[in-house]
């Protein structure tokens, strides 16, 4: 592997498209059976902001997750619905709940971590759902013909900050025509940086 010189750093930070990064903080999908579950029949998510990712928001809705040592409340729920549940939080979310959630990539649950959900209505237990999400970058094909990469890829990103900036690796390259140019890391990892949301990376 390359040694990640000060000089290559410097090189990156003028040479290369920098891509927008935000902060991805502890949220839930849900199916439409369990949202009626969860807030009363019927029940239609109501958007409170639009997201980067082409139609996809945030919604107004919270729940509450509870994990067998403790629990944490005002869970926002993206949507919209899916075809599947999935609960996505950090490491130190799950210190406080008291489960050992596995990372994964979104969308692959089975064998996941259960986790209990409660919402206004209603609640369910989950069997499985609760993932530390792996950090990634979104792009079109375009864009991975661009930074010649491939969906699937592992590579790493340089986070630049004043004082903290961090090179991580593992960082997984998710390419399809719906997707807009964005990396998603999670609360634990922008911490470690003192990174805020809409800051920019480079693909080391």
């Amino acid at each position: 592997m390359k040694e990640i010189t000060e000089e290559i750093l410097e090189r990156l930070e003028r040479s290369r498209k920098p891509i927008i990064c935000n902060v991805s903080a502890r949220h839930m999908h849900l199916t439409q059976e369990v949202l009626e579950i969860l807030f009363g029949p019927g029940y239609k998510l109501r958007k409170l902001r639009d997201l980067v990712q082409p139609g996809e928001f945030a919604s107004r809705e919270k729940v509450t997750i509870v994990g067998p040592k403790g629990k944490i409340e005002k869970v926002r729920v993206l949507g919209p619905t899916r075809k599947y549940c999935q609960v996505e939080v950090s490491r130190t979310d799950c210190y406080v709940l008291g489960v050992q959630a596995p990372v994964r990539d979104s969308g692959d649950i089975k064998g996941s971590a259960p986790i209990k959900v409660i919402g206004p209505y209603g609640e369910v237990d989950l069997k499985e759902g609760l993932i530390v999400a792996r950090r990634h970058i979104h792009m079109t094909p375009e864009d991975a013909e661009e930074f010649k990469v491939k969906d699937k890829q592992l590579v790493r990103i340089y986070i630049p900050t004043n004082g903290r900036s961090v090179i991580l690796e593992d960082t997984l390259i998710r390419v399809s025509p719906k997707y807009a140019l964005e990396c998603h890391i999670d609360t634990d990892e922008a911490n470690s940086a003192d990174f805020k949301s809409g800051g920019y990376v480079y693909i080391v």
